[in-house]
């Protein structure tokens, strides 16, 4: 018993001075242990391929795929909000995505019937196509530029709601003593650019 624990004493004593020897001995020096990453970065990995012709920040399908899950998350936002885990300002910005993406997809939407105008142009004006196939593409791109000017129009006022409900909280937080006049006056600034746009 005594020469068992006499034993595995001697290979704890050598085992620590082996891990001694492996340590830096000035005490500034920094130790070379790294610890693995726990999350690695996957690159982009979409499931829909990019439309040909068509940039990719552009593509209606990625912007529809972004859309629909910021949908989501814009649903999950408000229970979230309601339980106490996140801030309703939180909630609010994952609606005002949804507004933003829809407005995008929307131009998006428009570019694609741009080109396909300008596409179906070229193919009538070299006799491929009739001219109520050429009609078609112009009435899409008509119903897509009223679309567009609608989302457009609804994003705009969603930011500048947004601004103005951003800048009631800034003044409140003022008054109250925890907020800062600076961020009351950006926030201000904010309202006055969105405003004037919208002009």
């Amino acid at each position: 018993m005594v020469r068992r624990f006499a034993f595995l004493l001697v290979i704890f004593l050598a085992a620590s001075l082996r891990a001694e020897e492996e340590l830096p001995q000035d005490p500034s020096e920094p130790l070379d242990i790294e610890p693995p990453l726990l999350i690695q970065e996957i690159p982009n990995r979409s499931p829909v391929q990019s439309t040909p012709g068509i940039a990719a920040d552009l593509d209606p399908a990625r912007v529809q795929i972004a859309l629909e899950k910021a949908k989501k998350s814009a649903t999950a936002g408000d229970r979230l909000f309601r339980s106490g885990v996140i801030a309703k300002v939180d909630a609010e910005n994952r609606v005002l995505k949804v507004v933003r993406l829809e407005a995008e997809l929307a131009n998006a939407r428009l570019e694609v019937a741009n080109q396909n105008v300008a596409s179906q142009q070229r193919r009538f004006d070299a006799a491929e196509i009739s001219r109520s196939e050429l009609e078609l593409a112009q009435a899409a791109l008509v119903a897509a530029t009223n679309e567009a000017a609608a989302a457009t129009s609804r994003r705009e006022k969603a930011e500048l709601d947004a601004a103005r409900l951003n800048l009631s909280r800034q003044k409140k937080l003022l008054a109250l003593g925890s907020g800062r006049k600076s961020e009351v006056s950006r926030a201000e600034e904010k309202v006055a650019t969105l405003q004037q746009h919208q002009n």
